[in-house]
């Protein structure tokens, strides 16, 4: 399987590419005046304790003030979680390092475990613990690198040394790699200590890599055989970091100077099209439909085109098996994150709805955010959850929209037009006019002439005044006015 890392970047955003045999399997977008704060550390004020929910607010220096729960805030290790009002109070400085952007309407969320990312490590600086990424399978390798990071910690005599999670990148890597990595984040912990001691709250002490350098470090495996950088600006300065801290990989970087956008060159365009759409097509005839909501996202699996009985339950266990693939693709595609509930179509044999659970979980096991399969409700609904941190494709990408406010749907020209008759009626009662004129949208317009004129003129009658319409181009279908003549 070859894989690739296309980086398109210009002064405006970001973007990142992971094409998977010359399919798009993610993307990540960061536009240059709405970065994300993931892994940012900051000192930041306590100005509220909610003692009632074992939390407080803390200013950070954004608009919404962010929170932070009585267990993110350091504990000694093995004691029970203390109360909030006992652990802060309000105007206290706190160093904080942000978990989870500002999405919606909630503000960030924060943590007092500082943890500083490299390309094997993980480094925590107030933990003493050394733990590795669970994707890391083999024994004999989980118990060579622990030896290593125990080893180095004993050459480089660090006093204090902190905590260090080894990451999956670190699977067979040499103790020179390692020994490298420790001493860049004991460095980088330096200067922040130092600042730490000597700013004001709230500061913004720790700014984590942008979108181009965070994909080398986080998203590059043995599998990637090419990382495509369409700016030479951004391609000599990921070279200059790739020689510092992972100089194994420098042979895979690549400018890209061509004239054709890189992302057109592989469809990828396209694909980020198709991923705001609730639809999905899956190649059986069957689709997917995906609705996000606040409280979770439920992805529905339909056959499409009906099946005699004969084979029947062998197209559904097809189509299911199909959908199940593309939904580990859509999950990565669009970052969907939190609570997600998948209906797959009714299966009777139950090795069947083993084989469709199956694929899930491999298919998942390529996911960067951690994901877990809860099981199979007594509806027959697979839940699970995928880690949120960042916003997702369609939280960056789009807005609500402006004529329904967000919901989906409009209300009916014929809805409308007997709101406008109510409001009518009531301005009737409330004030005297010669007459009213409506503005409202055309289709409303349109059927207030046309199949509600019986109702209008029975109204003239009732309120005996003349209403008059005028169509407004600008209205949308719910917008009106109702104005005294």
């Amino acid at each position: 399987m070859s894989e690739e890392i296309l980086i398109n970047i210009t002064p405006m955003e970001s973007r990142v590419a992971v094409v998977e045999n010359g399919v798009l399997q993610e993307v990540h977008v960061e536009r240059t005046q709405r970065r994300g704060i993931v892994g940012n550390i900051y000192k930041g004020k306590v100005v509220r304790v909610l003692p009632g929910m074992q939390a407080a607010f803390v200013d950070i220096g954004l608009e919404r003030a962010a929170f932070i729960h009585a267990s993110e805030i350091s504990q000694r290790e093995g004691a029970s979680v203390e109360t909030i009002s006992a652990l802060v109070h309000e105007g206290q400085s706190l160093v904080v390092q942000v978990t989870k952007d500002p999405i919606g309407s909630k503000g960030a969320r924060l943590t007092t475990q500082l943890s500083i990312p490299s390309r094997y490590l993980v480094y925590m600086p107030r933990t003493s613990h050394v733990g590795i990424s669970l994707k890391i399978e083999d024994e004999g390798e989980r118990e060579r690198l622990k030896q290593v990071v125990t080893d180095c910690i004993a050459q480089e005599n660090i006093q204090d040394a902190g905590g260090f999670i080894l990451r999956t990148a670190a699977e067979g890597a040499g103790a020179d790699e390692i020994v490298m990595d420790i001493r860049y984040l004991r460095r980088l912990w330096d200067q922040i200590g130092a600042q730490i001691k000597t700013v004001g709250a709230p500061t913004e002490i720790y700014e984590d890599l942008g979108l181009a350098l965070r994909t080398l470090r986080d998203l590059v495996n043995p599998k990637i055989e090419k990382i495509r950088i369409d700016s030479r600006e951004t391609f000599q300065k990921t070279t200059q970091f790739v020689a510092e801290l992972m100089p194994e990989i420098a042979d895979r970087l690549e400018h890209y100077p061509g004239e054709r956008p890189i992302f057109d060159l592989y469809g990828v365009e396209d694909e980020i099209q198709r991923a705001l759409e609730r639809k999905v097509p899956l190649k059986s005839g069957g689709y997917l439909v995906v609705d996000p909501a606040e409280a979770m996202t439920t992805i529905d699996v339909n056959t499409g085109a009906f099946v005699g009985h004969r084979n029947l339950e062998e197209t559904i266990f097809k189509t299911n098996l199909e959908a199940a693939t593309a939904i580990a693709r859509q999950l990565r595609l669009r970052n969907i994150g939190g609570i997600i509930i998948i209906d797959f179509i009714d299966m009777e044999d139950e090795e069947h709805q083993r084989q469709v659970l199956r694929t899930l979980e491999k298919q998942l096991e390529r996911d960067h955010a951690k994901t877990n399969i809860i099981g199979i409700t007594e509806l027959g609904l697979v839940q699970m959850t995928r880690k949120r941190t960042r916003e997702s494709l369609e939280q960056v990408l789009c807005e609500p929209c402006a004529s329904c406010q967000g919901r989906g749907k409009l209300k009916t020209p014929e809805t409308i037009c007997y709101e406008i008759f109510r409001e009518i009626l009531r301005e009737a009662r409330a004030y005297q006019a010669e007459g009213y004129r409506v503005l409202a949208n055309q289709k409303v317009v349109d059927r207030l002439l046309d199949e509600e004129s019986g109702n209008v003129a029975e109204l003239e009658a009732f309120i005996g005044r003349t209403i008059r319409f005028q169509v407004e181009s600008m209205y949308s279908q719910e917008q009106y006015d109702v104005v005294l003549l």
